[in-house]
């Protein structure tokens, strides 16, 4: 339980991850936040194992490994920001809600929309390298690391089905014309932000 509390935690900090899912549930509907929903907690789950097997340790140890997914992490929330800031600035009518993406894009692009933008934080990967240990030591089990997988992975997709169904419930709003540029503005803003400061961060 308390594990699972402090990575519930972790998944509501404003971040990257939040900013997918809001955007993808306010553009292409509930469904798809709920797959990108998704594809962010079988990221978090992919660094639960990572860190109880000390793949996520040998990461965060290596400068050369840390610098190599930053860049690479930086790089794709640069390119989902500018994606999101050029869908603001388009100029197009209100959105028809019977078509679930306006960029016909499947749920399975949101699924992994959502898991490379969480693999890709090397972030992450020292969150969990200080948080696993404390909860499971150097020679645990299978069953262990299993379990401390799918409890970090439930409380993260429950937290993100609960914002992608409530931005989606709003999505009427959301599909008004004026109000989907903002969200996509904001969101590219944020979005470019949190590159840029991954870009520019240091190993700790």
């Amino acid at each position: 339980m308390a594990f699972g509390g402090v990575v519930l935690l972790g998944a509501m900090s404003p971040g990257p991850d939040f900013a997918v899912v809001v955007r993808r549930s306010a553009v292409s509907g509930r469904g798809y936040g709920m797959a990108a929903a998704a594809g962010i907690a079988v990221g978090v789950f992919v660094w639960v194992v990572a860190a109880a097997t000390g793949i996520a340790a040998l990461l965060a140890a290596s400068a050369t490994a840390f610098t190599v997914v930053k860049v690479v992490g930086a790089a794709y929330l640069l390119y989902l920001g500018a994606k999101a800031l050029r869908s603001a600035l388009r100029k197009g009518g209100a959105l028809e809600l019977d078509l679930p993406d306006p960029a016909r894009r499947s749920s399975w692009a949101a699924f992994a929309e959502g898991l490379l933008t969480n693999v890709l934080n090397p972030k992450a990967a020292l969150f969990f390298v200080a948080l696993v240990p404390q909860f499971v030591s150097s020679g645990a089990s299978v069953r262990d690391t299993l379990l401390l997988s799918l409890i970090a992975l439930a409380g993260t997709v429950a937290w993100f089905l609960v914002v992608a169904n409530i931005v989606g419930t709003l999505r009427k709003v959301f599909a008004r014309p004026a109000v989907r540029r903002t969200v996509d503005g904001l969101t590219g803003v944020a979005l470019i932000g949190l590159g840029v400061k991954l870009a520019t961060s240091s190993r700790p």
